[in-house]
């Protein structure tokens, strides 16, 4: 939240080249990294659950068999990588580095919930 509205704050002050940008963080997290991130920054327990791959992946196919909305399609879309490049961006708001970590970004949007 915090980027974003970096982002669209500079692109409104600037006369940015039209184009398609990512708007990202400078580091990546994955999904677990985000849930106890969150949950360190709200005080509770990370509760998050490691379940056997090959259990979870017979369970979409017979979720595709049996047209459950948990099949292979929908399992290969939660699993994958989602990784973007906000270098285009950068360079064209002229900055080496986003102005607030991911971190940090995620602890201000939590705590303003």
């Amino acid at each position: 939240m915090v980027i974003l509205s970096f982002v669209i704050e500079q692109l409104i002050l600037k006369d940015i080249p039209t184009g398609r940008y990512n708007v990202g963080d400078d580091e990546t997290l994955s999904t677990n990294e985000l849930i106890a991130l969150m949950a360190k920054i709200l005080g509770i327990p990370n509760r998050t659950w490691n379940w056997n791959k090959s259990l979870i992946q017979f369970c979409a196919k017979i979720g595709t068999a049996l047209h459950l909305p948990l099949n292979t399609e929908r399992l290969q879309k939660l699993t994958e990588n989602y990784v973007v490049s906000n270098a285009k961006l950068k360079q064209a708001l002229g900055i080496t580095n986003m102005p607030v970590r991911a971190e940090d970004g995620l602890k201000k949007t939590v705590n303003s919930f």
